[in-house]
């Protein structure tokens, strides 16, 4: 149900470094962290971008959308100074850049697919052809790959008819009713959820269904701990510094 790592970097460093770079990275790495969650869209070009929010602002100086961009001009745009003066220049990472530094380092990768509105086909199909292109020699081997998620739908299905070799989870907020039949139909291996939207009881209902489950943002270790024990497979943190990986 669930072969992968059980603690996650959320989007590279938590709360250590800028978020989505690859200073985030290498953040997570010198805290021990060999996985990692990280977010992908497109740039104007279609060349997929590593970034949370489809808007300029906030994690990257700038006006309007990423999607108003080329990767290369994103690139060049500053993501880190927001963070701190110690992380200026800091640029938006090409999702290949990032998945390249991953594989060299040996870190596992929860890719999530967070299209712009209106991308969500062309996000679906684009990412997950790239990361099969990365992990070709992998999937010939059988070995463990990176997990596609997503909250988009049509996403899922677009990325599963461009790569079915790769497994994919359903990211949603509160665990919907229906949610079985939803991920049948979507042929997902995992749903991702809101620690604080998930029950004990819920959470014994989709691992009796076979499915893997992963929550997200776990900050305490005492959190951490109780989800474990109610059969939670894996979550992500922003709290490096207190969980440690792998426990």
């Amino acid at each position: 149900m669930w072969p992968y790592p059980r603690t996650l970097a959320h989007r590279g460093g938590g709360t250590l470094a800028p978020e989505n770079t690859l200073a985030a990275l290498r953040c997570g790495l010198a805290y021990g962290y060999r996985a990692v969650e990280f977010d992908v869209m497109l740039a104007s070009d279609g060349v997929p971008v590593v970034v949370h929010d489809p808007e300029l602002g906030r994690t990257v100086a700038g006006r309007g959308h990423v999607s108003d961009y080329t990767a290369a001009q994103l690139g060049a745009m500053d993501a880190g100074a927001w963070f701190g003066p110690a992380f200026a220049g800091e640029g938006v990472p090409t999702f290949d850049a990032v998945v390249s530094y991953c594989k060299a380092q040996r870190i596992w990768m929860n890719i999530e697919i967070k299209p712009a509105p209106g991308f969500d086909v062309a996000t679906g199909v684009t990412v997950a052809r790239a990361a099969r292109g990365h992990f070709a020699q992998e999937i010939a081997a059988g070995e463990v790959l990176p997990l596609l998620s997503s909250f988009s739908i049509e996403a899922l299905r677009a990325a599963r008819q461009a790569a079915p070799e790769l497994a994919r989870g359903w990211l949603v907020e509160q665990i919907p009713d229906g949610w079985e039949r939803q991920a049948r139909e979507l042929g997902v291996v995992a749903l991702h959820c809101d620690h604080q939207q998930l029950t004990r009881a819920l959470a014994l209902e989709v691992k009796a269904e076979g499915l893997g489950l992963f929550c997200y943002t776990v900050n305490t270790p005492e959190r951490a701990s109780e989800l474990l024990a109610w059969g939670v497979d894996g979550f992500c943190t922003d709290r490096i510094d207190l969980i440690k990986a792998g426990k």
